[in-house]
């Protein structure tokens, strides 16, 4: 095959996944133009050799593409599936997305779990209440 055929597809490869990382981090509520915050936060929970600068950059702006075990830390963080972080298959990326638990319900849900037994139910049976309340 012609190398320069292949040019062309590898930068859309490129652009295209670097594309939906930002997206996945901007609905993270991070930075998406941040090579040294996406470092940082990649890194902590990356159990390998930890990321550069630089290559946290090349990745923002379409230089290259993580290997595949760094696309499975990204995808696990950002929420999204690595499938579609890679390879962009919107069907993986919306069901993923339907599963994703906001941050806010995160807290409500550690607060319900830092109450009493008692208190508990009582917070159970008001939800049982707004829910039959809201099918009428």
């Amino acid at each position: 095959m012609n190398n320069d055929k292949m040019i062309p597809k590898i930068l859309n490869e490129r652009e295209a996944f670097s594309q939906r990382l930002r997206q996945s981090l901007n609905n993270a509520n991070c930075p998406n133009n941040s090579p040294t915050k996406l470092m940082h936060n990649f890194n902590m929970r990356f159990p390998g050799r930890s990321i550069t600068v630089h290559a946290a950059r090349k990745w923002l702006v379409a230089e290259a593409i993580p290997t595949q075990d760094k696309i499975h830390t990204l995808a696990e963080w950002l929420l999204v599936s690595a499938n579609w972080l890679r390879f962009g298959d919107n069907d993986e990326y919306i069901a993923k997305q339907a599963t994703i638990v906001k941050s806010e319900d995160l807290k409500l849900l550690a607060d319900l779990q830092s109450l009493k037994d008692c208190d508990r139910q009582i917070v159970r049976e008001f939800v049982h209440i707004m829910m039959h309340k809201q099918l009428k």
